[in-house]
């Protein structure tokens, strides 16, 4: 079937008996300001065999013993597999189901996609492609990580827009067809996870197909009131987009040293993640609002205008924010104001890639401002009304505008969007190779 890129795995997984409330560890680029979180971690897992010996938490990126910790993890990788700590499983996917304090499950199902239908750089059409910008000089470290690694433990979350949950909702109607692969609760306040093995066969199948389908023109069209044939997204990068552009960074390494025909099936062409759809009741997808400092309102304004007239805009200043279609409109405060800014035509698809269109203007433009990205509306108010200081508030985010934004305007701006706190992120728990 045409615009498949994904595979189904062989994942790895702990031995029976192996304490996963010790194995599974959340994701590494979680809680970088508090290492004493992960030295909690450190005192939890003791000896136990975990996660935490796999990866590395970017808490310490910066230490002087970074690389001894990230030989001590390729050490740890070879003697996991060898002690039989890891083992691998038949071909399937993973279906999960995680509970982190919400009032519904985070359903998700594990799988492996095709590097080659991944592109970070802007302006990619690629099939999967990241929600934000890829910042390129976080790839390097990471990649030391992966070199002279065996094993990935994935973090990477990738999102389908499926309104009708058709691919990844009915498996929970036919769990009694599953073998329950892990129930446990995961430490540091991560709430519990459950996860059932599906055998690569006619489910596998079916899941691939429902996949596929996603790209079906009339209804991506349709789906995105599309005028004419944009690129299709059947997967955008929720999270873990670091992580990913690592992944394709190192298998563009490996793929030089082979021929095409060894380059077809190697382990590292294909990442391992996990596919949520984004209309998972669990998913709250909350906007990140933004405030300016060391600027004057007057002249931001003003700025603004000319900013938006050169690019066919309008814009007005109101006392309250209007609800026209054709008009994005964003609340602001100042120590002495509290109005809408409000754009009429614009050429960005989603109100946040218009604002900060506009900011990012300015900021190259006034070197003394700077910015900052806030997630409570009542410290945007804090802060915006201090003086020399000004706050926008952007609106909610309708979930399948995320798609709708990369698919017109390339990936979203840095800090669109934030989708859960620090503890819901991925723990890690399933494991893939990547070397031969």
């Amino acid at each position: 079937m045409p615009n498949r890129c994904t595979r189904v795995p062989q994942i790895m997984m702990p031995k029976s008996g192996t304490d996963l409330s010790k194995w599974a560890v959340v994701a590494c680029d979680q809680y970088t300001s508090q290492p004493e979180y992960w030295d909690q971690t450190d005192e939890i897992v003791g000896s136990a065999p975990s996660t935490l010996r796999l990866t590395l938490p970017e808490v310490y990126l910066e230490e002087a013993d970074v690389s001894d910790r990230v030989d001590d993890i390729h050490r740890t990788m070879a003697q996991y597999v060898q002690d039989g700590i890891l083992t691998e499983l038949p071909a399937g996917m993973v279906l999960t189901e995680r509970f982190s304090g919400g009032s519904c499950p985070r359903r998700g199902l594990m799988l492996s996609v095709d590097l080659e239908a991944y592109d970070y750089k802007p302006g990619s059409q690629s099939l999967i492609r990241p929600t934000e910008k890829t910042v390129e000089e976080r790839i390097p470290p990471r990649l030391k990580v992966r070199q002279g690694a065996s094993l990935e433990l994935p973090h990477i979350m990738l999102l389908i827009d499926d309104p009708d949950r058709t691919v990844i909702e009915p498996l929970f109607d036919r769990l009694d067809r599953f073998q329950k692969l892990y129930d446990t609760d995961l430490m540091q306040d991560g709430g519990h996870i459950n996860g059932w093995f599906i055998p690569q066969g006619a489910e596998t199948d079916a899941i691939e197909n429902g996949l596929a389908a996603l790209c079906d023109r009339d209804t991506f069209n349709k789906k995105y009131s599309l005028t004419e044939d944009l690129a299709l997204l059947p997967f955008a990068v929720g999270d873990g987009n670091h992580s990913m552009a690592t992944a394709k960074a190192y298998w563009e390494t490996v793929k030089a040293g082979l021929s095409p025909e060894d380059q077809a099936d190697h382990p590292a062409r294909f990442a391992l993640v996990e596919v949520v759809n984004i209309h998972d009741e669990s998913l709250i997808i909350e906007p990140i609002h933004r405030v300016m400092f060391n600027v004057s309102a007057n002249h931001l304004l003003e700025s603004a205008k000319k900013f938006y007239g050169e690019h066919g805009c309008t814009v007005s200043i109101a006392s309250s924010a209007g609800h026209a279609a054709d008009t994005h409109v964003f609340p602001f405060c100042t120590a002495t104001r509290r109005e809408t800014l409000a754009v009429k035509n614009p050429k960005w698809s989603i109100p946040l890639a218009t604002l900060q269109a506009f900011l990012d203007d300015y900021l190259a433009k006034n070197a003394d401002a700077r910015i900052d990205y806030i997630h409570g509306e009542d410290v945007v108010s804090q802060l915006g009304s201090k003086e020399g200081n000004m706050g926008f508030l952007l609106p909610d985010i309708e979930k399948n505008d995320l798609f709708r934004g990369v698919i017109l305007d390339g990936v979203l701006p840095r800090k669109t969007f934030s989708m859960g706190e620090a503890h819901e992120k991925r723990y890690y728990m399933e494991a893939k190779r990547i070397t031969l």
